[in-house]
């Protein structure tokens, strides 16, 4: 089975108890909202801190309170997702609250910038990314009338939330990771394709499914009102069942969440950037005194950086250190599906290629087992990223001294 099978059957259908042994009798603490108990992942046999959390209808509550407060003032947030939910302080009955207003904006009807992130956009945002997309392609003409949509995009990705808050996965996935969202995963929240997988939710309740159906419809028109989440019945029953979520799965996995990780930073580095057109200088005509220094210094290589003027066709000067932040990045963040062992092995090459004359480098690869083409041990990667980012510390420093 592929590794990228085995994340997607991690995240959808393997239970948490087949692969980590649960002492129930032990305590580390008992957490803001639930105890936090030891666990053992039988495979490995690492420990981890597993919290236990408790549906309760108090914090069913906070969270639809914050965003009805939000939108009794016209106000669509556009970034709700569990990141953005805080306990107030370390008691057990802590408020939650609401923060990151970003995205926020007045809704007056002409709510069209594709703001969000990942799992919990509304098809109504993607569907404004869409236009927005094609319209400055000039694949379609600039409409007159922009395609609009409003705060109710706030109660689809309510919905997400406590999808995620019951089961621990979200709705709508990918086993595909890149800088945009996977056409599977869009086209799932386009159509509001998602289930409820019996292993997860055959002990949650119909009432709770009710209100993520209801709240997980396409059309806005459809879609529950957030006066209609805090009238429903599963938020205002007074009492829960006595039911251990198995939320925490999706923590327990450390490459699931490196890969929600980075999907959300790449998705919201993409969105930051602003739609503006720029038109740099030509260099023979920019009068900067870093341009200048480099001109004078020509293709001299000095510390294993190599200054050039783009013009001369000589080696880029930051392709050196834009090389060992890939083996940096590689370190931290391994792509999904990709042998990570051959792939730090080749980014590790080519910042070698670059940077021979860096002596620091040089020893820390003789440490780390390196024979010029990979390690031959076993790496500890955090270890490596650390000593390469000295590595390119101490070049940017001296070259800055020159």
């Amino acid at each position: 089975m592929s590794e990228e099978s085995d994340m997607e059957k991690a995240i959808k259908e393997t239970s948490i108890l087949e692969e980590y042994n649960i002492n129930w009798t032990q305590k580390l603490g008992a957490g803001i909202s639930g105890p936090v108990r030891v666990c053992v992942k039988k495979s490995t046999q690492e420990r981890f801190a597993l919290k236990i959390l408790f549906d309760r209808p108090k914090a069913r509550n906070e969270i639809a309170l914050a965003l009805q407060h939000c939108h009794l003032l016209n106000i669509a947030h556009r970034d709700l997702k569990p990141e953005n939910l805080l306990f107030k302080d370390n008691s057990l009955d802590a408020p939650v609250k609401l923060c990151d207003f970003g995205f926020a904006k007045i809704d007056q009807g002409d709510l069209m910038t594709p703001q969000f992130t990942p799992y919990y956009v509304a098809p109504q945002v993607l569907e404004a990314q869409r236009r927005h997309q094609k319209e400055k392609s000039g694949i379609i003409p600039t409409s007159p009338t922009p395609y609009t949509y409003n705060k109710s995009c706030d109660l689809w990705s309510l919905g997400v939330i406590i999808y995620v808050m019951l089961c621990g996965y979200p709705p709508f996935y990918s086993k595909h990771h890149s800088r945009t969202i996977p056409k599977d995963m869009r086209r799932k929240i386009m159509t509001g394709s998602f289930e409820f997988p019996e292993e997860e939710w055959s002990q949650i309740s119909e009432m709770a499914k009710d209100v993520v159906r209801k709240l997980l419809k396409v059309k806005p028109e459809e879609r529950l009102t957030i006066e209609g989440v805090l009238d429903h019945p599963w938020l205002n029953s007074t009492e829960a069942l006595d039911n251990v979520l198995p939320s925490a799965q999706l923590m327990m996995d450390k490459a699931v969440v490196a890969g929600i990780q980075q999907a959300h930073a790449e998705q919201l580095a993409n969105m930051r950037i602003q739609d503006l057109k720029v038109s740099l200088k030509p260099l023979h005509s920019v009068n900067n005194p870093i341009l200048r220094k480099r001109k004078l210094l020509g293709t001299k290589p000095k510390d294993c950086v190599y200054i050039h003027d783009r013009e001369n066709g000589a080696e880029d000067s930051n392709v050196a250190l834009e090389k060992l932040r890939d083996v940096i990045a590689q370190c931290i963040l391994p792509q999904a599906g990709e042998n990570e062992d051959e792939k730090l092995n080749e980014v590790m090459q080519e910042a070698w290629k670059y940077n021979r004359e860096c002596k620091l480098l040089r020893d820390t690869l003789q440490s780390f087992s390196w024979n010029g083409r990979g390690f031959t041990d076993k790496v500890d990667r955090l270890k490596l990223a650390e000593i390469v980012k000295q590595v390119i510390e101490e070049q940017t420093t001296s070259h800055e001294s020159q």
